[in-house]
């Protein structure tokens, strides 16, 4: 017993280490019996990351695993993936390993995992899934000889995968999400049964138009499979769209040349709760406890055939007569509902499958709405008829059902519409083609929602339809501090409705008071808290919010005229224009308005289509108040800061663009432009800026306060946050002078000065070293004294050149001295020629030492001279400001 037990447990030992150690023998001849196959069968790049053997996953089994395969196709898609997956599992018996490679391997099970397959036909009919290599030998010897694989499969997964399929030729696109199916049978039978279980998310578009949007799928059938004719028959079967239940009976061939459908479905119950069923669980909820009455059936018949022309037949019936729904927990119900539709195709072609929507009736308490109209030719040229009648009392649909929204509706709405047009017109905007009349009216309605700061209260609106044009009448809405009465055309309103179009159409607006900050987007501050061994660095508050944007479906004009506009800190009245929105820009055209005392143009543009958002805009402010204007706009305080000093009237033409934030307010570094500036009228007032009170100061021979700017002109150009200003001149009583330079946005400043101060303003401090000065010379002499002024505006640092005024002064002094003494040598030559001849050998010595004399004279004078001129100018720049002396200025 004991040699038994010895030899059983080393015959496991080596049968356990044979498929420990198979996965490493066999693994190499598997990688190249698949790329082998892949090769000899496949017309696309083919790649696989690696293959994995395990003998011990489904034991006694074998299991082959390919991971990360990826197809891409070859031309006409060339560069398309067709297939990517994640996971490949073969399933095969352990024997089959031990197979020559001249020998197929036979594969009992198949799962495919995470995979991404992407179908699609181009517009000449061309399949990307067509990459299969022709081999000529009958399919039965291709199976059956060579290496390879054949496939005898019992059981197949398809797991957590995704299929698109996109047909460009009849504008089709049909996905599948979510997808997960299995089967089980023998496909190795000619006759069998195949049991499946599919569950999946289905999304399907024709012609731009969504049909079904992630509708959920669940089919539990068993088929019969007759594989020697590729007949597969519904036997017990029951599928789910959403949550409503369809039973199926027919059968599905696929024929050499096409395949061929008959089927016939229908619910297995009428409850009324088949409709609720058909809407997406999101929507509907639990339905369970739903109290219905009267019926709801759907049933229909599809039979034909499908080829490159051909599809079924269809008879498809929804109908339901005298039904209402109450859902427990909402104090309102749906009464005498009445519905009956068909989608019918008799030809077999596609363009002749049509929808008619016969009934469509529906009450809620005494609000009472009905509905019908057809849908024809559904593939091409789509040709819509519609009819709608009646009133609803948007207050009670969330009273009746479960709808989540996140404000509540309220708002009578009246309407009693026709409609008639082609989908070919609305999308070629031939907007004579669409044939509407009637009317709709909306009264007592309102819309509260987080990014408006108040409530939108809408009065009234009618809406005209007209063949080509719906016109918008009586519009009466506030909001906040804000009244709108509007009116206007709308283009293209089924443009907007059934297709991607934006809104179209010309809009009146009249206002008595208009706030912008009643459409402002909300925000919400935040605080960065410090950690504790920060704690001394002080809390910083960021405020953030959703970026304002111009809606991307505007393509509208809305002339205006407001008497009253409020923007931030604003008051603008009287104003009016014209306002552009299209492609998510904003333009403004010819806008006037009042405002600081004077009156105010713009043109230009505001887009939000990028991040950044960006601006440009051309701005005429005229005659208004300088100090109001500097005080309530930020613009103007930051391209001239000193401006805030002055009191009076201002002219100015700006041309700016750059950058917004969020709220769309410029990013002031981001500016560029430039603008013209005329001071009408002004007075100044030093003690309004740092700057100018120091100035006064300094300069203690002048009064700021009699500084003359009235006709000044100035030119300012600006970018990457410094604005340059070009050297421009002024007054000061008497005082001339030119100034010019350079201040940032960050206040920072470089600005030079040049004083022409009159030599008269010395005054007596001259003393006798300038006394040689005439009267005329006195009144007719100025002196330059540059200043420069740098730091910002609230410490400035100003520097008077006194070195340079002195030298000026001295030399003009001294020119003038110059002057006299020669006017002295001419009259002395003219005595000399016209005196006795007998005195010339005297005069000519007399006059050597004369020269002499004078030039030790000049040379001591300029130096007494400049030591003067230092001594004055240090001492009217550095004293007490003298009373105005105005018997001087007679």
């Amino acid at each position: 017993m004991k040699k038994f037990l010895k030899i059983t447990g080393i015959v496991l030992g080596v049968i356990l280490l044979l498929l420990f150690l198979a996965p490493f023998v066999f693994k190499g001849q598997i990688k190249d019996m698949v790329r082998k196959t892949i090769n000899e069968n496949v017309n696309a790049q083919v790649t696989f990351d690696d293959i994995s053997l395990s003998l011990f996953r489904n034991f006694p089994d074998a299991t082959l695993g390919i991971e990360q395969l990826l197809v891409v196709n070859n031309a006409p898609f060339e560069g398309d993936t067709l297939a990517s997956s994640e996971e490949i599992v073969l399933q095969m018996s352990i024997w089959e390993l031990f197979k020559s490679g001249d020998e197929p391997m036979q594969v009992d099970a198949l799962t495919i995992n995470d995979t991404d397959l992407n179908i699609k036909l181009d517009s000449l009919g061309n399949a990307n899934y067509d990459i299969a290599i022709e081999n000529d030998a009958p399919l039965a010897d291709s199976t059956q000889t060579g290496s390879g694989f054949q496939f005898d499969v019992q059981h197949y997964e398809i797991n957590n995968s995704r299929v698109v399929y996109l047909d460009e030729g009849a504008k089709m696109q049909l996905i599948v999400e979510d997808l997960n199916h299995e089967g089980t049978g023998d496909f190795s039978a000619s006759t069998s049964e195949l049991s499946t279980y599919s569950t999946a998310l289905v999304s399907f578009a024709m012609d731009g138009t969504n049909y079904l949007s992630q509708n959920r799928i669940e089919l539990d059938a068993d088929f019969e499979m007759d594989l020697e004719n590729m007949r597969f028959s519904f036997l017990e079967n029951e599928a789910k769209i959403n949550q409503l239940p369809l039973t199926f009976d027919g059968f599905v061939q696929v024929n050499e040349d096409n395949n061929e459908i008959d089927l016939s479905f229908k619910t297995p119950s009428s409850s009324f709760k088949n409709f609720l069923a058909v809407i997406p669980e999101e929507y509907s909820k639990n339905i369970e406890d739903v109290q219905t009455s009267g019926d709801f059936v759907v049933n229909g018949v599809i039979q034909g055939i499908v080829d490159e022309t051909h599809i079924p037949r269809m008879d498809i019936n929804i109908s339901s007569e005298n039904a209402s729904f109450k859902y427990p927990d909402l104090p309102k119900s749906v009464e005498d509902i009445t519905i009956s539709t068909e989608i019918k195709n008799e030809t077999g072609l596609a363009e002749d499958t049509y929808v008619n929507i016969n009934r469509l009736n529906f009450r809620i308490d005494q609000d009472v709405f009905s509905a019908n109209g057809n849908i024809r030719n559904l593939t091409e040229n789509m040709l819509v008829n519609l009819a709608a009648k009646g009133t609803i009392n948007l207050a009670n649909l969330d009273q009746a059902y479960p709808l989540e929204l996140e404000q509540d509706l309220n708002g009578i709405v009246t309407a009693d519409v026709t409609t008639s047009f082609d989908m070919n017109s609305v999308e070629n905007e031939q907007y004579q083609n669409v044939k509407s009349s009637g009317t709709a009216t909306i009264r007592d309605f309102s819309y509260a929602s987080p990014e408006f700061p108040n409530e939108i209260r809408l009065a009234t609106a009618n809406l005209n339809f007209q063949p080509g044009t719906v016109q918008l009448e009586n519009l009466n809405a506030t909001t906040g501090e804000t009244d709108m009465a509007l009116s206007g055309t709308i283009n293209n309103l089924m443009g907007y409705l059934f297709t991607d179009q934006n809104l179209k159409g010309r809009f009146q607006l009249n206002s008595n008071t208009f706030s912008v900050n009643d459409f402002m987007v909300a925000e919400t501050e935040t605080t960065s808290e410090e950690t504790e061994a920060e704690s001394t660095t002080p809390q910083t508050t960021e405020t953030t919010g959703e970026a304002i944007k111009i809606p991307s479906f505007l393509d509208v004009q809305l002339d205006f005229t407001a008497n009253r506009v409020l923007y931030d800190n604003l008051v603008l009245q009287n104003a009016k224009g014209n306002l552009g929105i299209q492609d998510e820009t904003a333009t403004l055209n010819n806008v006037t308005a009042d405002i600081f005392g004077g009156n105010i143009s713009l043109n230009g543009t505001v887009s939000t289509r990028q991040s950044p958002p960006t601006f440009n805009m051309d701005l005429n402010l005229n005659s208004i108040g300088i100090t109001q204007a500097f005080n309530d706009m930020e613009l103007l305080q930051n391209l001239a800061p000193i401006a805030r000093a002055l009191e009076g009237k201002l002219t100015t033409a700006i041309d700016l663009r750059g950058n917004l934030n969020q709220d769309l307010t410029p990013q002031l570094q981001t500016l560029a432009g430039n603008a013209l500036a005329e001071i009408l009228d002004a007075r100044v007032n030093p003690e309004q800026t740092p700057l100018l009170s120091n100035l006064d100061q300094r300069l203690t021979f002048v009064d700021l306060n009699n500084l003359d700017l009235k006709d000044l002109q100035t030119k300012l150009t600006f970018t990457n946050g410094r604005v340059e200003v070009q050297p421009f001149e002024f007054n000061i009583k008497g005082i001339n002078a030119t100034a010019g330079g350079s201040h940032g946005f960050d206040m920072s400043m470089d600005y030079n000065v040049n004083l022409q101060v009159p030599a008269k303003y010395l005054g007596s401090q001259v003393g006798n070293t300038l006394s040689r000065l005439s009267s005329q010379e006195l009144e007719n002499t100025t002196v330059t004294l540059p200043v420069g002024i740098s730091g910002n505006f609230q410490s400035p640092s100003i520097n008077l050149n006194m070195q340079q005024a002195v030298n000026d002064l001295s030399q003009k002094i001294i020119d003038s001295q110059k002057e006299n003494l020669q006017e002295k040598g001419r009259d002395i030559l003219g005595g000399i020629l016209g005196g006795n001849r007998s005195s010339k050998d005297t005069t000519a010595t007399n006059q050597t030492q004369r020269r002499d004399t004078t030039a030790t004279n000049q040379q001591n004078q300029q130096e007494a001279v400049k030591d003067a001129a230092r001594k004055v100018l240090g001492g009217i720049l550095g004293g007490q400001k003298k009373k105005q002396d105005t018997t001087n200025n007679k």
